[in-house]
């Protein structure tokens, strides 16, 4: 190499080494793991027992079914906790590296692998479904939907044409801005979820956007900020009312005390003090109670809060039309989560139990295992 470009090569130095990790926070891959599981029990009773799945199109079947509905299922397979979950704990984890060692080398590492380590198990995945689900498939199981009187519109998949119709959709589900769930890869992929990717992927570019301001300003200043973006969020109904709560969490747990044994396990009015897994509980305690409530009691008003949102990208005032089948982001939902973090983050006792092998080892693998299961999971049932 002419000594010209020598100098001007970058030289190699610790910059390049791996991004950091601090294995104090493997309890976060636990609780991604302990997703999988409820994430598959609302895959299988969606498909054989519809009646005990808490929001399913589904309202009437044998007693035992509307009695799970009504009691288990907002617990072990709510879909909009699951989901909610996932759009939290992703904004939660994905600001770590950053967060270690706020380093321009790190923000770029950590910007240019999110797109890699999505695109690729998406990818994957759909090529599967463009193979496996044919239209003949796809008639199978309308059929064992109307053998079993199953309405969950999940049954009616969209077939991809061809290959360019699968590549076409591998490259919107990270391209597209909003309406996720309209997408052709989501009509296509076994109970049409795969617009979380394409919402997590969104978010992680406002996380990114967020999370370097840091280092940079005061935690007071950080903390009000954050409150003032997640209140503006939930008014547009956007999914940064979860991501920037998440981030909010990393910085806190980071660079603010809040632990176990941490200075900011609590906060102190009129020298009271309160402790947070105490505000988490309560927190916790609002959100179930609102969804029991609008499961068992009173469906009627489940989706009433969402006429409170603006529809930014639909009238520009507030939301006059509600579709059900849409995702939703939830105030009960948001509560339970918050909650939970809350109590993880200051509970010893907690962590360690998410922190078990068995729990990572889920957690690590969670998406492809996710993939994998719902796509054999439901060609079953065409054979």
């Amino acid at each position: 190499m002419p000594s010209a470009l020598k100098s001007a090569w970058p030289r190699q130095h610790d910059d390049t080494a791996p991004r950091p990790y601090d294995k104090n926070h493997d309890y976060l891959l636990g609780v991604r793991g302990i997703l999988v599981p409820m994430a598959f029990l609302w895959t299988f009773l969606h498909v054989f027992a519809p009646a005990a799945v808490k929001g399913s199109a589904n309202d009437e079947g044998p007693g035992y079914q509307l009695a799970l509905r009504k009691s288990l299922s907002v617990l072990f397979w709510n879909d909009t906790l699951i989901y909610g979950s996932i759009m939290f704990l992703s904004a939660r984890t994905i600001c770590l590296p950053f967060l270690l060692e706020s380093s321009k080398t790190i923000l770029a590492s950590t910007v240019f692998r999110r797109g890699i380590r999505l695109w690729f198990p998406v990818a994957v995945t759909l090529i599967l479904v463009r193979f496996a689900f044919s239209q003949e498939t796809v008639s199978r199981i309308k059929d064992f939907a109307a053998l079993t009187g199953n309405e969950a519109p999940d049954f009616n998949l969209y077939v991809l044409p061809n290959s360019l119709a699968n590549f076409n959709s591998i490259f919107m589900t990270f391209w597209i801005t909003h309406s996720f769930q309209a997408q052709a890869a989501n009509w296509a992929f076994p109970t049409q979820m795969l617009w979380v990717i394409t919402a997590v992927f969104q978010q992680s570019y406002t996380v990114y956007m967020t999370m370097v301001i840091i280092p940079y300003t005061r935690a007071r200043w950080r903390v009000m900020g954050a409150f003032a973006f997640i209140l503006t969020a939930w008014w547009v109904y956007s999914w940064a009312w979860y991501s920037i709560s998440g981030l909010l969490i990393a910085d806190a747990v980071m660079n603010m005390g809040l632990g176990p044994d941490g200075t900011g396990s609590a906060f102190t009015v009129r020298k009271v003090s309160i402790p947070f897994w105490s505000i988490g509980a309560l927190f916790m305690a609002a959100g179930f109670i609102m969804q029991f409530v609008w499961t068992a009691a009173r469906p009627d008003l489940q989706n009433s809060e969402l006429y409170y949102h603006t529809g930014i990208y639909n009238t520009g005032g507030l939301m006059t039309w509600v579709d059900p089948a849409a995702p939703q982001l939830r105030a009960d939902c948001y509560l339970i989560v918050l909650g939970f973090s809350l109590i993880l983050e200051t509970s010893s006792l907690l962590q360690s139990v998410f922190r078990s092998k068995f729990l990572v080892l889920l957690g690590k693998r969670s998406l492809s295992m996710q993939f994998f299961i719902t796509t054999i999971f439901l060609n079953s049932i065409a054979d």
